[in-house]
């Protein structure tokens, strides 16, 4: 566990402009850039440079090449006027849609890219593939839309770009974008920017600063027509490690993400985060609502999701502690794990402009042998919406060390559900209560857990007595768990008392059997005697 002040600010610090530009809206991007006229031309526009052999080996040789030499931290050009180019100055520059790439409406996509500014200092090559061969992509000022012209003439003809986006056939809408750091993200089948994934995490919750490394260059190929994917290469550069990633691409009505990610180290890492995912939990059904917020609940994801290599489907709800968390899960050869919005109900949320019943949810499908290792989450406080204090990746048990060349392949998917859900019944809700026994005393060490499963074996299971709630804490005592079937609903309901004393945190797993049989998936829960007083419910 770490609790250090300076996780959290670091963290706050470098996703704060992202946050900023994303939270509530629905488009990271300023919103007049939307329309596009549909063109029947798949040429662009954008100024090309000469043309060189490329493939995905020879982006790899150049990364293990740069690991071997001293990190360069090259300065941003024209920092100075970039820092004024703040959140309400970025949404007057605008991506014109005919200067795209692939803009034809018969091309199955088309990508558009990012101006810098004050939350993107940091520029990356952006490169076009076709036939064997690469061209990078030159600035100009000409491919923007600028409301303030002044500040079109104040910008160098070199300056760069800060990444892009990809849009559905004929520029209607954006679907998928890269954008600082090593972020990326997808509006997913609803349509609703929330989470991002990253390429790498580096010493994520640990005392010191953590290490963002970051996608320094791209390759977009040129999609064939009537292709349903299209491939992306990066360069990923960091003071620890550098990085050669293809990403293959499927969308837009079913998002998925096939990745595969060549580390190579300059130092040792103690704690390396693969296939990170990033989102925000304020409050929900566990944690009080503050007195500033009027909404029911509000966060991007309610939960970790976990299919071990076992074969156990595991579920943590999510928390907004106190001090900085690090929880770990064990295990070997996991089948996949995900950060996911399970919640789907706009009655919990109650806000039309956010629709965090929207918000996609990322599930992180390994391939081939990841070995042993952990699902490792991190829950940072906060106190608004607009910082993203989750974070979920997994770390290798190998060390990483200096010289080490490393291989993961994963497919991430965009979804609203699990793309392989579970056989067993599921948690759909977790609720907290003053424990004890109504008109009687109740003491303040005994808390009250009411857990909800639906699906599978529970769909068709009619009320009986006989199905038991199986109940494990690290500490304290559990007293009276049961389970019954909730009236005019297929759900059933576990229920349970935990007497505990003290402020250290009291791990949790419960699951429902029958005659010796497991009906529902376990559910986890990191109980925070200090910090989770009685939810006041309405």
């Amino acid at each position: 566990m770490a609790s250090s002040r300076s996780v959290e600010t670091n963290r706050r610090d470098v996703i704060a402009g992202l946050a900023a530009l994303c939270a509530g809206a629905s488009l990271p991007f300023p919103a007049f850039a939307q329309a596009a006229a549909a063109t029947s031309s798949d040429k662009t526009s954008l100024p090309l440079g000469k043309a060189e052999p490329y493939s995905f080996e020879i982006l790899k040789a150049r990364a293990e090449k740069l690991a071997s030499e001293p990190y360069k931290d090259t300065p941003p050009k024209a920092a100075d006027i970039l820092e004024t180019v703040d959140f309400d100055a970025y949404q007057k520059i605008a991506f014109k849609p005919e200067m795209a790439l692939w803009p034809s409406q018969d091309m199955p996509f088309s990508a558009q890219l990012f101006h810098l500014g004050r939350y993107f200092k940091a520029p990356v090559e952006m490169h076009v593939v076709e036939n064997g061969a690469e061209q990078p992509i030159g600035y100009t000022p000409d491919a923007f839309s600028f409301k303030d012209a002044a500040m079109r003439k104040k910008l160098p003809a070199d300056l760069g770009y800060a990444g892009f986006r990809l849009m559905e056939p004929g520029g209607k809408a954006d679907w998928l974008a890269f954008l600082g750091a090593s972020y990326f993200r997808s509006a997913g089948p609803d349509g609703q920017y929330g989470m991002s994934a990253r390429g790498l995490a580096i010493d994520t919750g640990l005392a010191r600063p953590e290490e963002f490394p970051h996608f320094s260059g791209f390759w977009l190929h040129r999609p064939e027509a009537g292709a349903t994917s299209m491939i992306v290469d990066a360069l990923l550069e960091s003071e620890s490690c550098t990085g050669a990633y293809r990403f293959v691409i499927s969308g837009p009505t079913t998002i998925v993400m096939d990745i595969t990610a060549n580390l190579y180290m300059r130092k040792d890492i103690e704690r390396l985060g693969i296939a990170p995912l990033t989102s925000m939990y304020w409050y929900g059904e566990t944690t009080p609502r503050p007195n500033k917020d009027w909404r029911p609940e509000v966060h991007d994801s309610d939960g970790l999701a976990m299919w071990t290599g076992a074969g156990e489907r595991l579920w943590r709800p999510l928390n907004n502690p106190e001090v900085t968390r690090t929880s770990s899960f064990t295990d070997d050869n996991p089948r996949g794990f995900g950060l996911l919005q399970r919640d789907r109900d706009f009655a919990e949320y109650q806000d039309d402009g956010a629709f965090y019943e929207k918000r996609p949810g990322v599930w992180i499908e390994p391939v081939g042998d990841w070995g042993k290792g952990e699902v490792q989450l991190l829950e940072i406080p906060t106190d608004d919406e607009i910082y993203d204090n989750i974070a979920a990746y997994w770390k290798p048990a190998e060390p990483i060390t200096a010289g080490s060349a490393h291989t993961f392949e994963y497919k991430l998917h965009w979804v609203a559900e699990e793309p392989y859900p579970p056989h067993v019944g599921r948690v759909v809700a977790t609720r907290l209560g003053q424990g004890g026994t109504p008109g009687q005393e109740r003491p303040d060490n005994v808390k009250k857990f009411v857990v909800d499963f639906e699906g599978g074996p529970l769909t068709k299971l009619k009320q009986r007595f006989d199905v038991e709630a199986v109940v494990d804490a690290s500490r304290g005592t559990v007293d009276n768990p049961f389970a019954i079937k909730v009236v005019g609903t297929d759900r059933w309901r576990a229920i349970f008392d935990l007497e505990v004393d003290g402020e250290e945190p009291v791990e949790l797993r419960l699951y429902l059997t029958l005659e010796g049989e497991t009906l529902t998936e376990t559910w986890l829960y990191q109980y925070l005697p200090a910090a989770a007083p009685p939810v006041q419910r309405s």
